[in-house]
């Protein structure tokens, strides 16, 4: 089956080249950790991952890594025994069941970013697919380098993509290795460009949720003049239709005293009519006046009634996602629910919010606005 080109991705370098080459965040997050416990000695991973070909272009995706047990170096010679083979299949096999192992990644203090001859050799012995890779990191200066093999020889990519989607395998592999490799809550694995991608994401979507916000006040403040224009030409409609009426009866109490209080005026085409007693224009636009005060009151009254019983709904579900957490999290991983942000999380764990920034780091995250439902976290 096809891959589909990841949409959100972040380019690192020029990716001019071929192939072109993706690496899932997870991953990224994973070589930080390796790089946190290297020292003298080397320390490395496979990767694991499938490669597509389309008529115009070569890819390879990197969407999981496995620790290489016992990586050793002799005579300037890396060494993979047996049994961490064996065991690196058993594993790809267990957490990345459709995978391939398509190369490997390495983090040497000190060691020059460029793969000796025996490096080669070795390569070309393990991997001998074309297009396989081949990673080395420098765990102190944070550098890095992208090799794959091509024309019989390891040849140097000059950049890569960072891509970033649900990986649940990884995350599964991470989360059953984190005591092996002595994760702990204090340490950070935090790879800052993903920091600043998943800023940039949360930036965007503020961006596009203001516009939204604008739009809808343009179109409000559009209708409130638009109800000010038609009550004003009412109104003034009002005003000459009373003025009328008022001449009116001033033109028939000078005619006519006697017959005042049993008089009623109706404007018809400038023509006068005598009918039976009812109210003056000024008493009728103050009774509709009165009329529009107490629709008003009970409006607002109407409001408040919603919005108590819309606050007592929210109240009613806080109650109920409060009370549904259950044994969530206490084999010290926590499966994130509708609704769940970080602070939640901690609140429902540990009891108080203070353990957000520790949940973070463990899971390489930094707002809980980006956790999905079913997500799968690290509780320190």
């Amino acid at each position: 089956m096809e891959r589909q080109i990841p949409k959100n991705v972040r380019q690192i370098g020029n990716v001019s080249d071929s192939p072109k080459i993706y690496v899932e965040d997870y991953v990224d997050t994973f070589f930080a950790q390796l790089c946190e416990k290297a020292g003298e000695e080397p320390i490395g991973a496979f990767l694991v991952g499938d490669m597509q070909k389309t008529n115009d272009e070569e890819y390879v995706y990197i969407y999981g890594a496995i620790q290489i047990h016992d990586l050793k170096m002799s005579d300037k010679e890396y060494v993979i025994d047996d049994d961490a083979w064996k065991r690196a299949y058993e594993e790809c096999k267990q957490y990345f069941e459709d995978g391939e192992m398509l190369g490997w990644f390495v983090a040497h203090q000190g060691v020059p970013l460029e793969p000796e001859h025996n490096t080669v050799k070795f390569h070309k012995k393990s991997f001998p697919k074309k297009n396989s890779v081949f990673i080395m990191k420098d765990p102190v200066e944070k550098d890095e380098a992208y090799y794959v093999l091509k024309l019989n020889d390891l040849m140097e990519i000059g950049g890569h993509y960072t891509y970033y989607e649900k990986n649940p395998c990884m995350q599964n592999y991470m989360i059953s290795t984190r005591k092996k490799n002595g994760v702990c809550a204090s340490e950070t694995f935090e790879d800052r460009a993903a920091k600043d991608f998943r800023s940039l994401v949360r930036t965007r979507e503020e961006q596009q949720h203001q516009k939204r916000t604008n739009r809808l006040m343009y179109a409000v403040s559009a209708c409130l003049v638009l109800v000010v224009i038609i009550m004003g030409v009412t109104t003034l409609n009002n005003f000459d239709k009373m003025k009328s009426v008022q001449s009116t009866l001033n033109n028939l109490s000078d005619s006519s005293s006697s017959d005042t209080q049993s008089v009623k005026t109706k404007e018809t085409s400038g023509n006068v009519t005598a009918v039976t007693n009812e109210p003056s224009g000024q008493q009728i636009e103050e009774d509709k006046q009165s009329g529009e005060e107490q629709k008003d009151e009970n409006g607002q009254a109407d409001e408040t009634s919603g919005n108590s019983q819309i606050s007592n709904t929210d109240t009613q579900d806080t109650d109920a996602s409060t009370t549904s957490s259950g044994a969530n999290g206490d084999d010290g991983v926590y499966i994130v629910e509708q609704g769940d942000t970080l602070a939640v999380i901690s609140r429902k764990t540990y009891g108080d919010v203070s353990h957000v920034d520790a949940i973070c780091k463990m899971n390489g995250l930094t707002d809980g606005n980006l956790i999905y439902v079913g997500q799968k976290l690290v509780l320190p």
